[in-house]
C-alpha cells in the first residue's frame, strides 16, 4: 500500500473507487486534484465470494481495476491498492485501513451497482466519523430519479415505450423531428433467422497475454480452486483501450451480422456475430453512449443494415437501462420475489452441463467454461427451462 502523502485537510477527499466503476467519468474521479486527494480500490473477499464467481470474470476485474490503479498513479494521485491476497473481507475495512492513516474531509464514491453495496456504504459514516457522499452514476444515461418518475401511474412498464423516449432524447436513429428512422422503432422481426451454419463466423483478434493478466489468472486460480471457468480461454480486454479495439473490431467485422444472427445457435461458435462488450460497459471500460453512437455511425456510413444498428442500440440504450431502472425501482423487494413459488432445486448438473437436452448442455457448459452466453442462451434456453421445472429462484 502506498504511504499516505501530505495533504489539504480541510479538503482532501478520499475517493472510493468500485470495481465495475474504471471510468475516468467516474463521477468520484471528475474535480479530484492529485497531491491532495487520494484513492482507494480494494480486491476484497466480501465482494469476490457472496456467489460463486466465474474465474472469469473474476480475472477481468481484478486485471481491470489493477490496470485502472496504475493510471491513476501515473496521473499523480496517491492510490491506496489491496489485492485479493491482503485479506481485506469488506469495503469498510479498506476505507477503514486507509482513513486510520490520514485525514480526510470526506469519503466520496459514485453509487453503487447493487443494493446490498449501497446499504454498506450508507453505514459507512457512522464507522468512519466522516461524511460519504455517494454521487449518481452519471455513466448511465437514465437516472434512477428519472426512471422513477417515467414509472409513475404506468399500468405497465413497456421496455418498448421507455426505449423509445431514450432514442428521442440522445437523438439515436431518428430524424429532426423525432420520429423514427425507417418509420419503425422496432426492427426485431429482422432479427430472427435460425443459424444453420450459413455463413463462416470471423475469427476475433486474441488478446496479448500481459504481466499483470497472467498473474491475477495465477492468482484466481489458486483462491478460487472450485469456482467455475477455464482460464486457458480467457480473451477479454482489461483496459479501455483495448475495449475499444474490440469494439471497432465489431463494428467492421459483425455488426453487419449481427441483427441477422442475434437470435442464433451455433455449435461452431460461442461468439457468433455478438459484440462481446458488456462486460467492458459494466465495468467502466467503455461508455455507453459512445458505443451507440459509433454503431450509429456505421449505419449512417452504409456499412450496416438499419436492422442491426437499431438492434444492437436497442440493448444498450434499451434494455440496458431499463432493466436498471426496474431493479432499483422495486429493491429490495425484487431479490426475493417468486411469483410462480418455484422451489424444485437445481440439479447438479447445472454446475457441469452433463445433460442429454442439448440445447440446455452446450448453454451450460458455455457459460461455465467462459462466463459468457448470449441473451438467447440465457433467457430462452436456460431461463425457459427453469422457468418450466420450476427450479427455486435464488438457486438459479
Amino acid at each position: 500500500m502506498a504511504a499516505a502523502e501530505p495533504v489539504d485537510v480541510a479538503h482532501a477527499r478520499l475517493i472510493l473507487v468500485l470495481g465495475d466503476q474504471l471510468s475516468a467519468t467516474n463521477p468520484a474521479l471528475l474535480g479530484a486534484v492529485a497531491g491532495r486527494d487520494q484513492i482507494v480500490m480494494a480486491e476484497v473477499s466480501e465482494e469476490a465470494s457472496y456467489v460463486p464467481h466465474n474465474r472469469h470474470k473474476l480475472v477481468l476485474i481484478f486485471a481491470a481495476m489493477r490496470r485502472f490503479a496504475m493510471a491513476l498513479r501515473e496521473q499523480g494521485f496517491t492510490v491506496h491498492y489491496f489485492k485479493y491476497a491482503e485479506g481485506i473481507d469488506s469495503l469498510s475495512t479498506a476505507v477503514a485501513r486507509v482513513v486510520a492513516a490520514a485525514e480526510f474531509a470526506a469519503v466520496d464514491v459514485c453509487e453503487p451497482g447493487e443494493y446490498r453495496v449501497r446499504e454498506a456504504l450508507q453505514v459507512m459514516p457512522q464507522t468512519l466519523g466522516l461524511p460519504v457522499h455517494i454521487l449518481p452514476d452519471t455513466r448511465f444515461l437514465c437516472q434512477l430519479d428519472e426512471f422513477a418518475d417515467w414509472a409513475s401511474g404506468r399500468k405497465q412498464l413497456r421496455m418498448e415505450y421507455f426505449y423509445r423516449l431514450m432514442r428521442q432524447r440522445y437523438r439515436l436513429l431518428v430524424h429532426s423531428d423525432g420520429t423514427p428512422e425507417g418509420g419503425h422503432w422496432n426492427y426485431d422481426r429482422e432479427n430472427r433467422k435460425g443459424w444453420r451454419a450459413a455463413e463462416a463466423v470471423p475469427e476475433r483478434p486474441v488478446v496479448p497475454m500481459d504481466d499483470i493478466t497472467a498473474t491475477v489468472i495465477a492468482e484466481v486460480t489458486a483462491a478460487f480452486p472450485e469456482n467455475p471457468g477455464d482460464l486457458a480461454q480467457f480473451c477479454y480486454a482489461t483496459d479501455a483501450a483495448t475495449a475499444q479495439q474490440h469494439l471497432d473490431w465489431f463494428c467492421e467485422h459483425a455488426l453487419a451480422r449481427f441483427g441477422t444472427w442475434q437470435d442464433g445457435l451455433a455449435e461452431e461458435s460461442p461468439w457468433m456475430f455478438h459484440s462481446i462488450i458488456s462486460m467492458y460497459l459494466n465495468i467502466g471500460l467503455l461508455d455507453p453512449l459512445q458505443v451507440c453512437q459509433q454503431v450509429e455511425a456505421q449505419w449512417r456510413a452504409g456499412e450496416c443494415e438499419l436492422a442491426a444498428a437499431e438492434g444492437f442500440i436497442r440493448q444498450v440504450l434499451g434494455w440496458r437501462e431499463y432493466v436498471r431502472g426496474i431493479y432499483w425501482l422495486h429493491m429490495p423487494a425484487y431479490s426475493s420475489l417468486n411469483h410462480f413459488e418455484a422451489r424444485t432445486p437445481l440439479p447438479s448438473w447445472f454446475w457441469t452441463g452433463e445433460t442429454d437436452m442439448r440445447c440446455l448442455s452446450r448453454a451450460l457448459k458455455q457459460s461455465l467454461e467462459l462466463g459468457y452466453a448470449h441473451h438467447i442462451q440465457r433467457l430462452m434456453v436456460i431461463g425457459n427451462f427453469a422457468l418450466l421445472a420450476g427450479l427455486d429462484v435464488e438457486e438459479v
